[in-house]
């Protein structure tokens, strides 16, 4: 036995059974007249771009995907992207100034499925840990320069559940710098609430030789909308002898349709020339959507005490607000 419910057209298309992404406005002035304002007229200019570059972007990885596999149609799930964006960061004494920030990533899938051609604006292996726990805390001069990368990704398992990925590419400057690395990741479900991934990297670049990243991290729901997350990462460092490690304690929970919040909780650690405490930090983002499911602005008040100041606090507001120029992108 079962029941078939039927369901009026106008139940289907009322405002609350459309996604959290269609409105860009409280429930409340669903039907409110629209007022015009130089912050509409900037908001609609924004909007423009964003629906006229990035399908361009899109376009230009599906071009290359048909172009390299030789094939008249582009394989789905191409995950090519622009992000821009400005953030200003205030620190003691410091007046805060606007930076503009550009990432990029051309994901090509091949006719070959396991097969991928890769070009990414940056690379995780030439940014210190420390700077990649505390990346959403700063601003484009702050970070490494690690300059664009391209390389050929092959996708493979291990047995049913372990996912292999090995990239063979180089640094896109003159002369060229070589690099090799393979990831390898597994997930567990260990019981109703805690869910396990573990993940380990190992790399080599031609002039900085070679290294290897251990991460495990565990997450689960809390109760009241919040899920925890906890976060080692031990990497070794063999140009200077040495091991680089953090943890991490989080919380997320979403508040509206429109934002959510993130504290944070951080050591950071190293082995030379003993093992020692570099760094702890707190901080919390607030993550506010300002239209549909591309623009947002990220509020991000942090507390820092570094080893190199004695542990004295050292205070930042973070605020950005940041573009996705993509048809599809899996948002981080």
């Amino acid at each position: 036995m079962f029941t078939v419910q039927n369901t009026t057209i106008p139940d289907v298309l009322s405002p609350s059974a459309l996604p959290y992404a269609f409105y860009v406005f409280e429930p409340e002035d669903y039907w409110a007249e629209p007022v015009d304002s130089w912050w509409m007229n900037f908001s609609n200019w924004v909007i423009r771009q964003e629906r006229v570059h990035g399908s361009t972007v899109q376009t230009f990885g599906a071009w290359a995907d048909r172009t390299l596999s030789r094939s008249s149609h582009s394989i789905p799930g191409n995950e090519s992207y622009l992000r821009l964006g400005f953030a200003a960061e205030s620190e003691y004494s410091d007046i805060a100034q606007f930076k503009p920030e550009v990432r990029f990533r051309l994901e090509v899938p091949t006719t070959e499925e396991k097969l991928r051609l890769v070009i990414e604006s940056e690379s995780d292996e030439l940014i210190p840990l420390g700077e990649r726990e505390r990346d959403r805390r700063l601003t484009e001069p702050e970070r490494t320069d690690t300059e664009t990368t391209g390389a050929l990704r092959y996708l493979s398992q291990v047995g049913d559940a372990i996912n292999l990925s090995t990239d063979i590419g180089g640094r896109l400057r003159l002369p060229p710098e070589v690099f090799w690395r393979t990831t390898a990741r597994k997930d567990w479900q260990l019981d109703d609430a805690w869910a396990l991934r573990v993940q380990q990297r190992l790399y080599y670049f031609h002039t900085r030789g070679w290294g290897a990243r251990s991460w495990i991290g565990a997450n689960r729901a809390v109760g009241n909308g919040w899920r925890f997350y906890t976060s080692s990462e031990l990497e070794w460092l063999h140009s200077d002898r040495k091991f680089e490690a953090a943890q991490v304690f989080s919380a997320n929970k979403r508040l509206n349709n429109r934002s959510t919040v993130t504290p944070r909780l951080a050591a950071l650690g190293e082995s030379q020339p003993s093992w020692r405490t570099t760094s702890y930090f707190v901080d919390m983002t607030w993550r506010y959507r300002l239209y549909e499911d591309w623009l947002f602005a990220e509020l991000i008040p942090a507390l820092e005490f570094p080893r190199e100041q004695s542990f004295k606090d050292q205070a930042s507001v973070i605020f950005r607000i940041e573009m996705y120029f993509s048809g599809t992108i899996e948002r981080k």
